[in-house]
């Protein structure tokens, strides 16, 4: 199973940020749209990443203000990329050797979509199950 299952399954539609945008307002959209993330968009290109994690261990942990910090303060910038010719296994891979639960999708040097933890484990899950649909049907001569 490819990134581009994923994406396609689930779309390409990211909640975006300006880079200006206060913590809190990046918050309140989050619980608004039950989501973990929010990318960070200047000029119509990709900044970063701000996560409840980011919010936790950036604000929360040292004391600042959710009402005065920016979604650029406090954004991830390093994570690692994916291209949606990438598979799952290389998701899981690099969400678990560097610790993160989401991923930028890059086509063609534009952001494609996210992928989140829970994305990769419900592709896994849907996958196992097909198999085992198939060799029921397999055992049973179907």
């Amino acid at each position: 199973m490819k990134v581009a299952d994923i994406l396609s399954r689930k779309g390409s539609q990211v909640v975006q940020i300006d880079p200006s945008t206060p913590v809190i307002d990046a918050l309140r959209l989050m619980a608004d749209r039950n989501i973990g993330s929010v990318v960070v968009v200047a000029h119509g290109q990709y900044q970063g990443i701000v996560t409840e994690r980011d919010y936790s261990r950036k604000v929360i942990l040292l004391g600042r203000n959710s009402t005065d910090t920016t979604a650029a303060e406090i954004m991830s910038t390093d994570l690692p990329s994916l291209s949606p010719s990438d598979n799952i296994d290389k998701c899981m891979e690099l969400m678990s050797q560097k610790h993160i639960r989401y991923l930028p999708v890059f086509a063609e040097g534009q952001l494609a979509g996210i992928i989140s933890m829970s994305d990769v484990v419900a592709a896994k899950m849907k996958r196992q199950q097909e198999t085992i649909s198939h060799l029921e049907q397999y055992i049973s001569g179907s």
